[in-house]
This record gives C-alpha cells, sequence and structure tokens, in this order.
C-alpha cells in the first residue's frame, strides 16, 4: 500500500512538470531556447508564461529571468515591463496595447540573436506558432 502511493506521488509530480498554470492552460505553448535555457511560453492577454522545460545544475534566478523574458518577448511581440516567478515558472507582464509598440521581431533585440527553428499552425487554436533558438551575441 504504501509502495504504491509513493508511486502514484511520483507519477503525479512528474505529469505536473510542465503543466501551465490555470490562466494559461488550454493555450499552445511555443518553444523558445535562449542562451541554454529552454522554455514553453503561453500569452493570454496581458500575461505570459515561461516555464523552464531543460535540466540545469543550481541555476540562479537572475540570468534565468532574463532570458525568460526575452522569451516572452519574442512570442507575444510585446515588451514585457515586469518579471516574476522563479527559476522553472515565470510570469511576465506585457506593456501592449494602443501607447505601446509591438517589438519588430525581423531583428535582433538586446544581446540576443534568434532564428526560427520551425514554424506551424495549431489546429486548435489556428494561430502561428514559432520554435524559436536564441544566442549571445
Amino acid at each position: 500500500m504504501r509502495l504504491t502511493l509513493a508511486l502514484l506521488v511520483f507519477v503525479l509530480t512528474l505529469a505536473a512538470c510542465n503543466s501551465a498554470g490555470p490562466y494559461f492552460r488550454g493555450l499552445p505553448a511555443t518553444t523558445v531556447t535562449v542562451d541554454g535555457s529552454t522554455f514553453d511560453v503561453r500569452v493570454n492577454g496581458r500575461l505570459a508564461e515561461a516555464i523552464r522545460t531543460n535540466v540545469e545544475y543550481a541555476p540562479r534566478f537572475g540570468p534565468i529571468r532574463t532570458r525568460a523574458k526575452y522569451a516572452m518577448e519574442q512570442v507575444s511581440g510585446c515588451p514585457v515591463k515586469e518579471v516574476r516567478g522563479d527559476q522553472a515558472q515565470i510570469t511576465g507582464i506585457l506593456k501592449c496595447g494602443d501607447d505601446n509598440r509591438p517589438i519588430d521581431r525581423s531583428r535582433p533585440q538586446g544581446d540576443y540573436e534568434c532564428i526560427t527553428l520551425d514554424s506551424y499552425i495549431s489546429p486548435a487554436t489556428n494561430e502561428l506558432v514559432l520554435d524559436l533558438d536564441c544566442d549571445l551575441i
């Protein structure tokens, strides 16, 4: 009985590793790699969520936060004005609207250069999904 319960808890923990938060559930994820950190990014209105999906040894939030911010900007097309969260799940508040222009994705932004690895139309939402790989320049 104890072994069964432990196995159930372990399986449920693994199943939740890459689950979107309640506000982002059901939205398509765009996979973005920035300087070795891979994120699944989802956007809902003025919020974006980046879930880090790769394994990194003892990541500090500072570098992860900067990479996640850049990934969220690439997917949303809007500047990120605030970043909250931890090393695994990051939420960004977007500066989109009439007063704020979207980011021009046709040229590199900041200290990163990105290439599009894959793009497709999501059958569930009929939206363009990009798979980007970004590196420091």
